[in-house]
């Protein structure tokens, strides 16, 4: 079974209930003096503490998508997966088919109606990273009226570690897209939805690493050049945004701001203006000051010329540790750049949130970007 399964949870809970149960049955018997009720004691203690411990954890896990396997929380990945097809863009590049599924909305089993998710595989030429991306086409992709034509296309990013899964199942992308669009706030938008942990177990932050992962690279140039050679999505910065939720919504700004030629719009959803430095970061920058800096979204507003590009931010006046930040990043923005937000009276840095602010946040997104 697996990490983020029900059976787990609903087994997990059982185990907690029965050792409570079991804890209080025995306890007269294990109240006498002598060391074996007391180690049996300590062992029903013991045993009922993990196991509610381990149903809060299944609990938090299932509702937040911090890992997706037994693999990813322990830290050994799983193979990317069998490829079931193989596509070849005019251009020559080539992404793997790894299966495709329906979108959990009415009529969403035809795709005209409800669009389509495909799982690919991203392998990139100049960066040498390979990640599997769920790219979610629109109902229109599928419609005669559309046939030819090229789309928008918006790279959705999660946390870290993340779970690119919960972009469509927790926090409903594609749905509240599909909303927005039979609601006429909305143009039909392909969504990229990726881990930005593209060299995993290792948060890279989303940059060029000396000596390590080419993450920057993997998404301004690798990713955009592969979908666009094998989906009708347009080619110019304008084409393209980003979207992500804290270390994602650092990303999608970062990436923006530092290659407006790749990306013209981002949107952070609680996300933060500085790459911190951990054990599962490592050294990001190669002991380089003047790397460190230009990773600094506060320092690069300061002292470096403003890009031509859309940023939208979001916080909260209670719940949210970025709040005072967002507001110095919001009154440092220079023009050309063009800043927005969404500022809630409370919320946190939570799934629940984040939900409040995407259907705002992709409305938006579609404004600035063109077809």
């Amino acid at each position: 079974m697996g990490l983020t399964s029900n059976k787990v949870l609903l087994l997990a809970v059982i185990v907690a209930v029965a050792l409570f149960g079991l804890t209080i049955w025995l306890w007269p018997r294990l109240s006498r003096q002598g060391w074996r009720p007391i180690l049996g004691r300590i062992g029903l203690l013991l045993a009922t503490q993990l196991s509610l411990f381990a149903s809060v954890g299944l609990l938090a896990n299932n509702a937040f998508g911090f890992y997706a396997s037994w693999a990813d929380l322990f830290g050994q990945e799983q193979e990317p997966g069998v490829v079931t097809n193989y596509e070849t863009g005019p251009d020559g590049t080539k992404l793997k088919m790894l299966g495709t599924q329906h979108v959990s909305v009415p009529g969403g089993s035809r795709p005209h109606v409800g669009g389509r998710i495909d799982k690919v595989l991203v392998s990139g030429e100049r960066s040498k990273i390979a990640s599997p991306a769920y790219v979610y086409l629109p109902p229109q992709y599928f419609q005669p009226a559309y046939a030819g034509k090229k789309f928008p296309a918006a790279v959705v990013l999660t946390g870290y570690p993340g779970t690119a899964e919960a972009l469509y199942k927790k926090l409903h992308f594609p749905q509240t897209q599909h909303d927005l669009l039979r609601d006429g706030k909305m143009k039909p938008t392909i969504l990229v939805m990726m881990r930005p942990t593209v060299a995993p177990p290792r948060d890279t932050e989303c940059m060029d690493i000396p000596g390590g992962p080419q993450t920057e690279t993997f998404f301004t140039q690798d990713l955009r050049k592969d979908l666009a050679g094998h989906y009708r999505i347009g080619e110019r910065p304008e084409n393209w945004g980003i979207v992500g939720d804290s270390t994602g919504g650092y990303c999608a700004l970062k990436l923006t701001m530092r290659q407006p030629h790749a990306f013209s719009t981002a949107v952070a959803l609680s996300g933060y203006y500085k790459a911190p430095i951990d054990p599962t970061t490592g050294d990001l920058f190669g002991g380089s000051a003047q790397r460190e800096r230009e990773n600094n979204l506060m320092w690069r507003q300061k002292h470096l010329p403003a890009p031509r590009v859309n940023l939208l931010v979001t916080s909260s006046k209670q719940g949210e540790s970025n709040y005072n930040d967002t507001l110095r990043f919001i009154r440092h923005t220079k023009s050309p750049t063009r800043i927005s937000s969404i500022i809630l009276d409370s919320g946190g840095h939570n799934f629940n949130t984040w939900r409040r602010e995407i259907p705002a946040a992709l409305a938006w997104l579609s404004e600035h970007l063109k077809a």
